[in-house]
């Protein structure tokens, strides 16, 4: 039998077959996260932070002179930023300086096969400010929860325009332990944690450093933050924008600024512990609050309980750091495995968001119980 002829194709069809080609390679390589993972967002880690700036203009030679450590990383490898989510390594055990050597942590030891290398590179990173009792915002787009999760602050007198990171730069400042994605707040994408860090006698320019411990495996996720500390203002809590599956976002995730909160709520002066509430988020029908336990009496306690009243309406959507339940207008957070355990003197806190009417004032009295 002979085989058919076909006519060849024209010039100009070939190409546009070749250039489809390309394309489609293009968008494999430069399309979003295969899978979803998380990393901090506030204080963005560098990956986050270089994808949230220049992921719609990542091609733009502004970006060498505008912001050179960003330029360099995205010219080093540019999936180190479409894949912010990525940063892991696996089968770690919980021996993380073992696992990563000295000036190799903002890479997680070179891991992914190198793709985030170039978050090691010593330099001018771009900075939030931040005071020196902050928070640490996770974003988890899996809804893996933690195991731990650890924020580590470089030590006074660090020089990160000179000197690559070292674990003995680092002091830990805040932490949390077993924390199911269920006791997370819900967004549009997966969940998100806040996790409160205390760094006292930081001034300028330093490194946050967190260790998220996923529950689902044994996966650590490392992750470097820029900050500085007595900057202008405090940095935005802002929600992530999932990254496209096939072309680069045209814009960065939306900024949104908090309406001043009403003054917190006085502490309860009786019993063995004291607690302050106060609202740090407020948007249409909705805000997000913090309460502060103190220890206020001469002995350690092991546990604690703090209960309120609403008086128009709010509900308690979702709590971390703490185990909430309500009846009717009672609202009781009992503390959770890791934060219990109180020395005199001693604090710890949980948040939460909820639903709001019209009104929103910070509850009257709180009540505070310990358990010796």
């Amino acid at each position: 039998m002979s085989t058919p002829y076909r006519r060849p194709l024209p010039l100009a069809a070939a190409i546009i077959a070749v250039c489809a080609v390309v394309a489609a390679l293009l968008t494999t390589a430069f399309s979003g996260p295969a899978s979803a993972h998380g990393s901090v967002v506030d204080p963005a880690s560098r990956a986050y932070s270089c994808w949230q700036r220049w992921g719609g203009d990542f091609q733009n030679p502004a970006m060498a002179t505008q912001d050179p450590m960003c330029w360099q990383a995205w010219q080093a490898d540019p999936n180190a930023m479409w894949n912010w989510n990525g940063l892991f390594r696996e089968g770690v055990a919980g021996n993380h300086q073992g696992a990563i050597p000295d000036g190799q942590l903002c890479s997680g030891g070179r891991t992914q096969s190198g793709r985030y290398n170039a978050l090691d590179t010593v330099g001018a990173w771009k900075t939030v400010p931040v005071t020196n009792s902050f928070r640490v915002k996770f974003f988890d787009q899996a809804s893996h929860g933690a195991d731990y999760i650890r924020v580590y602050v470089t030590k006074q007198g660090f020089n990160a325009l000179t000197s690559p990171l070292r674990w003995s730069d680092l002091e830990l400042v805040g932490q949390i332990g077993n924390t199911p994605a269920s006791q997370w707040t819900r967004e549009v994408d997966g969940v998100s944690i806040q996790i409160p860090a205390n760094a006292p006698g930081r001034t300028g320019r330093h490194i946050v450093y967190t260790i998220w411990q996923a529950s689902h495996l044994d996966q650590s996720y490392y992750l470097c933050s820029d900050v500085d500390f007595g900057g202008s203002g405090p940095s935005p809590t802002t929600s992530p924008t999932t990254p496209p599956t096939s072309t680069p976002p045209t814009s960065t995730p939306p900024t949104s600024t908090p309406p001043t909160s009403p003054p917190p709520s006085t502490p309860n002066p009786a019993g063995g512990c004291t607690a302050t509430y106060a609202i740090t988020g407020s948007w249409g029908g909705g805000f997000q609050a913090e309460v502060k336990v103190t220890n206020g009496s001469g002995s350690p306690i092991r546990g604690w309980s703090v209960s309120w009243n609403y008086q128009n309406g709010q509900q308690v959507n979702s709590a971390w750091n703490a185990t909430v339940t309500t009846s009717g207008t009672l609202v009781t957070a009992r503390n959770v495995a890791y934060n219990g355990s109180l020395a005199p003197g001693a604090s710890t806190s949980f948040g939460f968001t909820g639903s709001a009417g019209a009104t929103n004032p910070v509850p009257g009295i709180l009540s505070c119980t310990t358990t010796a």
